[in-house]
């Protein structure tokens, strides 16, 4: 199993990561989206394209890219699009769309998180503690298992507890591929999920 039986399913981390960025409003269009900062809004915009992909939140993260000057392919995400209505309500919807949220999760991946340049800014200036703060943040809005453990790794040479942090996302990943999609393999799921985020974003 893997992360799409809980976002789908459950609807768990889709909610959380809305908690996190503290939106009350259901549109990008709202003055508390406006209100946030560029790295929120574009957090915000991904994931709310990655949990329905459709032509509007396509064209939201297109705007955003177009006012911002940040370069995203944005045409090379349609072919998921016309996907997910091919694999709707087809016999293998679930498996084809295991599949298909994995290519979706690595093309949001190829989109940096701002943090990582705030962080990179950090680095330059000396800034340790704040580089490595920055990269943790922007660590937590990736979501391919490859991204985090490759974006980890290059921080443990600054940050040796990046190091644990990859060996328990790596367990949190067995636990993921190995659990059943009932109710309580869920919210254990989701729990320990919950506890290496917030590991994650405890600067040690």
């Amino acid at each position: 199993m893997n992360w799409s039986i809980v976002f789908f399913a459950a609807m768990m981390l889709l909610l959380l990561r809305i908690l996190r960025l503290r939106i009350r409003a259901n549109s990008t269009r709202s003055e508390s989206f406006k209100k946030l900062p560029p790295k929120d809004q574009l957090a915000v915009l991904k994931e709310c394209l990655l949990n329905n992909p459709s032509e509007a939140n396509l064209k939201n993260l297109a705007n955003f890219a177009d006012r911002t000057s940040l370069k995203i392919d944005i045409e090379s995400y349609r072919p998921y699009l016309k996907s997910q209505l091919e694999i709707f309500g087809s016999k293998n919807a679930i498996a084809d769309d295991n599949e298909l949220y994995i290519a979706e999760t690595a093309w949001m991946d190829k989109i940096t998180p701002l943090e990582f340049a705030e962080a990179e800014e950090f680095n330059r200036n000396g800034e340790t503690q704040k580089y490595i703060e920055r990269t943790l943040e922007g660590i937590a809005r990736l979501y391919s298992d490859e991204a985090i453990l490759e974006t980890l790794a290059g921080l443990a040479k600054d940050y040796p507890h990046a190091n644990e942090l990859a060996e328990s996302y790596k367990q949190l990943m067995q636990t993921r591929d190995e659990s059943l999609a009932d109710d309580k393999s869920l919210e254990k799921l989701r729990k320990q999920k919950d506890a290496w985020e917030d590991d994650l974003l405890h600067v040690r």
